[in-house]
């Protein structure tokens, strides 16, 4: 029997972050759940590349958008199961276990988030994101493990450069739970711009996307 789970990671100039994450799935690939790691690069201009190749990955590249990364990504994986992860985001230790028990569900499943080195602001922003989860919007830093029949039923990530998980997260609505395992994401974001700023950003981000302004000219003032 084929290991049933193809994991997905999108990378931009991740070279520094992405080796991090893929060690965090050895126990995933020990116990005998990942079936390939597949990374989809948008043009690196570091050694990206390169470390996935190193940890066996098979790559697949096109132009830089979250969305039409994950889409390839997607696309090309073979396992019964899809897990999404960022770059910068590691599984905690004890998340095999939590993740078998979740293959019996044939639901979509997130990750409790959690930042590394975050202290107290990081323990409220993630708070936050698990309540908000919880209520059926988990963001994609929290991780995504889903059936890849649910995933082609609900119509799989739109080309899109921003929002492309909120996009999916509304169409799987009703068909998303938690999973008893945390995933771990750098704060560098917030340390850079500040916890409360960035969180009233993404905040801000998101309340103009369910308004309708398109994920193009939200992107580009996300970038500004």
């Amino acid at each position: 029997m084929r290991a049933p789970i193809s994991v997905v990671i999108p990378t931009l100039n991740a070279e520094a972050q992405l080796g991090g994450c893929l060690a965090a799935l050895v126990p995933g690939l020990e116990a005998g759940l990942i079936r390939e790691l597949i990374v989809s690069d948008g043009e690196s201009e570091d050694a990206t590349v390169a470390v996935a190749r190193a940890w066996g990955a098979e790559v697949v590249t096109g132009p830089p958008s979250r969305g039409g990364q994950l889409a390839r990504g997607c696309d090309t994986a073979q396992g019964a199961w899809i897990l999404i992860l960022h770059a910068d985001t590691q599984l905690r230790s004890g998340w095999v276990g939590p993740v078998i028990l979740h293959l019996d569900t044939r639901r979509a499943g997130w990750f409790r988030l959690a930042f590394a080195r975050g202290g107290l602001a990081g323990r409220i922003v993630a708070g936050w994101a698990n309540l908000r989860s919880r209520m059926g919007l988990p963001y994609g830093d929290q991780g995504l493990l889903l059936p890849r029949a649910l995933y082609a039923d609900v119509g799989g990530y739109p080309d899109q450069p921003l929002m492309e998980d909120v996009a999916l997260a509304r169409a799987l609505k009703g068909k998303l739970m938690g999973i008893d395992a945390v995933a771990e994401t750098s704060p560098a974001r917030y340390h850079a711009q500040g916890w409360l700023r960035r969180g009233a950003r993404n905040l801000w981000t998101l309340l103009r996307y369910f308004s309708g302004v398109s994920p193009d000219r939200l992107a580009q003032s996300y970038r500004r």
